[in-house]
């Protein structure tokens, strides 16, 4: 029979084991769209569809999982809508379209496609035709979607009333469409050169309007600047005016719904979280803040923009940019599906471009070179 003093030395049953904690790993709402598991999350075999348990091998089992993914991209999208705006462009016509996703969707890509005559409007959405050109990041969702808006608008406007002088044969659109063959370019040449001033043909005025890559940069910028004069004026705290009492009503209405839609939607990311998570691994869906919480906090206090560039000599397209926009690089991608930033790191900070865009290396050679007398 063991005594008190050896029952003190013997230690107590399951002290042995080591307790492992979960390790938690955020995951980006933004990316999750293409994923296999969300368009098609699991669903429980006993769960009742259309009045009774089917089987999973049924067609109304696989019409209710393509449903319930849909409901679940729209719940992660939730989490960031408006905070995001993404570009694309088209490799051959230099289409731009909008996106608040970071995948294509085929109705919201051909809504935004104008007709300029035949084979101007695809009939269905091409995505290995469409490539990522740039994203903007607001600290706000409503400052990004009034962006969103103005975007569309300004694109819209564009090619349904271009300027004249967009659709005016110059001699700079003749230099670029005149052949190399010196026979070709002679009678080039002589066909058009008292045609300077016309208006082009209509298959050559759509593939000018069509062209919306160098416009685009310089619609974003001048969006921005129409924002800073709006924030000024009170757009971002929403004190834009007086409401009367029906309409202060209806706003009430309208954020008790959009409160109850919004705790559906909670709800159902949670539930995902828990699929997902194991019992090494506990995943978590949210918002990714900055990773340099300098960066971060300029971005919050100024109300700041970062926009993140395929190449990024494309912004250049703009003659000037408000001092509140960081500039960054995307990473590369194989993919349609617009990447996130590339990560280049001086240590632990992370380097983003500011508002000058100069050579690296011209400001510095420029500095060293003494001044001739």
């Amino acid at each position: 029979m063991a005594t008190p003093a050896t029952q003190a030395a013997v230690p107590k049953r399951g002290t042995m084991k080591k307790i492992l904690q979960p390790i938690q790993k955020i995951l980006d709402p933004t990316k999750m769209g293409t994923w296999n598991v969300v368009r098609r999350p699991p669903i429980d075999e006993h769960t009742v569809i259309q009045g009774r348990r089917r089987d999973p091998h049924s067609n109304a089992f696989k019409t209710h999982q393509v449903l319930e993914g849909t409901r679940l991209r729209k719940a992660l999208n939730a989490l960031t809508h408006g905070k995001n705006i993404f570009v694309y462009h088209n490799m051959r016509t230099n289409q731009v379209v909008y996106s608040l996703t970071r995948y294509l969707d085929k109705n919201s890509v051909l809504r935004q496609l104008v007709y300029h005559g035949k084979k101007t409007v695809p009939a269905t959405l091409r995505k290995d035709m469409w490539v990522p050109y740039y994203s903007v990041h607001f600290t706000s969702a409503q400052l990004g979607l009034r962006a969103y808006h103005l975007l569309r608008e300004f694109a819209m406007q564009r090619q349904l009333a271009p300027p004249r002088e967009m659709i005016t044969i110059t001699e700079e659109w003749l230099a670029q469409k005149r052949p190399r063959d010196p026979h070709k370019a002679e009678e080039f040449d002589k066909e058009w050169a008292d045609k300077k001033g016309w208006l082009m043909k209509p298959k050559d005025r759509a593939r000018v309007v069509m062209n919306q890559k160098a416009t685009s940069v310089a619609d974003i910028a001048a969006v921005l600047d129409i924002q800073a004069e709006e924030i000024a004026n009170g757009f971002a705290s929403g004190q834009r005016g007086y409401l009367g009492k029906a309409a202060r009503r209806r706003r009430r209405q309208a954020r008790i719904k959009e409160a109850a839609v919004a705790a559906r939607q909670a709800a159902r990311v949670a539930d995902f979280e828990k699929v997902l998570s194991k019992p090494q691994i506990d995943y978590k869906i949210q918002e990714v803040v900055e990773d340099d919480p300098a960066t971060a906090a300029l971005l919050q206090a100024e109300n700041g923009v970062k926009i993140l560039w395929t190449d990024l000599h494309d912004a250049q397209f703009a003659a000037q940019w408000p001092d509140r926009v960081r500039h960054g690089e995307l990473d590369l991608t194989r993919d349609h599906v617009m990447p996130g930033q590339k990560r280049i790191h001086s240590g632990d900070i992370e380097i983003l471009a500011d508002n000058p865009f100069k050579e690296k290396g011209v400001e510095a050679e420029a500095e060293a070179v003494p001044e001739k007398n």
